[in-house]
């Protein structure tokens, strides 16, 4: 449930966002990204516990990295997220039916968009890299019925201010307390249905590769897709160059009739939607999340110093993209940041 806040808090958080917002919407949007990356920069160097987290995240994910390109991928991912904030503040202004195209480079997305314009509901998965908001936004501008999944913010000022700026291009909000049944209705009627997928999922997750190492991903979102027979697609939007200009894509589409034809269909969906993930991030490391804690949880055998349980073992050999060499590594223990 969210937390209770006192009516000084409350309005003083919701006005100190607004008055942020005024101040960076008021100046031209290339000059506020330069700005954000500089203010990045101060982050990086301020927030020592997020920097540690990050460089280690990024040393696992990348072991082949120099020290010096790590540092500097910890660095910009750091000015990514701060950028990201300006982003997300000026897309409704900027991007709109007559402008988008102005702003966004589309690729690779036949396959999804001939299922949206079928009319055949689809789920619409993403991480947090690139511009997530964007991706939802674009969907909405584009005529498809979008609606995303959201956990409500503490601060109902906050949180109902910011809905609607997510809400103002089209793109509906389902809240985790209104889930399901909104969720089934979405496609039932042929809508796509968004989320962001790389989430740490708790102890009871399910524990699926992700970098060569185990992570925990929540198992409601393969079965939402095997239970109402619906198409994931794996999509992403970035930021390419200098400026508010992206680039919009897939990395993969997963039919239904694909899944089923596995011997664990859960394992192999949530598997797979999570190394279409990986494939976004690994196009553009800087714009991924480093700091949020994607392996926090760790599996039961894992935590108990035992070996890899047969059933665990066998779902990871079954993946038509396992190896030895990858099997051996997502085996290794995790020290999670």
């Amino acid at each position: 449930m969210p937390k209770h806040l006192s009516f000084t808090t409350r309005w003083g958080q919701y006005l100190a966002a607004r008055l942020a917002v005024m101040g960076l919407t008021a100046m031209d949007v290339n000059r506020c990204l330069e700005a954000a990356a500089g203010i990045g920069g101060l982050m990086h160097r301020l927030d020592k516990r997020h920097r540690i987290r990050a460089a280690a995240h990024i040393r696992m994910a990348f072991p082949e990295l120099s020290d010096a390109k790590l540092d500097k991928l910890v660095l910009e991912s750091f000015e990514h997220f701060m950028q990201l904030i300006v982003e997300v503040c000026h897309t409704p202004r900027l991007v709109h039916r007559d402008s988008w195209s102005e702003h966004v480079t589309v690729n690779h997305m036949g396959k999804a968009i001939s299922l949206l314009n079928a009319g055949r509901p689809v789920i619409l998965l993403t991480g947090h890299v690139g511009n997530w908001e964007m991706l939802g936004t674009l969907m909405a501008v584009l005529g498809y019925r979008m609606e995303a999944i959201a956990r409500p913010l503490d601060n109902p000022l906050v949180n109902d201010w910011l809905m609607g700026i997510r809400e103002k291009r089209g793109t509906k909000i389902i809240t985790k307390w209104d889930a399901t049944d909104r969720m089934l209705a979405v496609l039932s009627d042929g809508g796509a249905l968004g989320f962001i997928a790389d989430q740490n999922a708790g102890d009871k997750g399910m524990f699926v590769p992700f970098f060569g190492r185990l992570a925990s991903t929540y198992k409601s979102i393969g079965l939402l897709a095997i239970s109402q027979n619906t198409p994931i697609v794996c999509g992403y939007a970035q930021r390419v160059g200098k400026g508010f200009h992206y680039e919009m894509g897939t990395t993969d589409v997963i039919m239904p009739e694909e899944w089923e034809a596995q011997p664990d269909p859960l394992y192999y969906v949530t598997a797979r939607y999570m190394r279409a993930i990986e494939a976004m991030v690994r196009a553009n490391p800087p714009q991924y999340l480093w700091m949020h804690r994607r392996w926090k949880s760790r599996p039961r055998f894992e935590r108990e110093k035992k070996p890899m349980p047969a059933t665990l073992r066998r779902g990871l050999e079954q993946l038509p993209w396992m190896t030895e060499e990858l099997l051996a590594q997502v085996q290794q223990p995790v020290h999670a940041a």
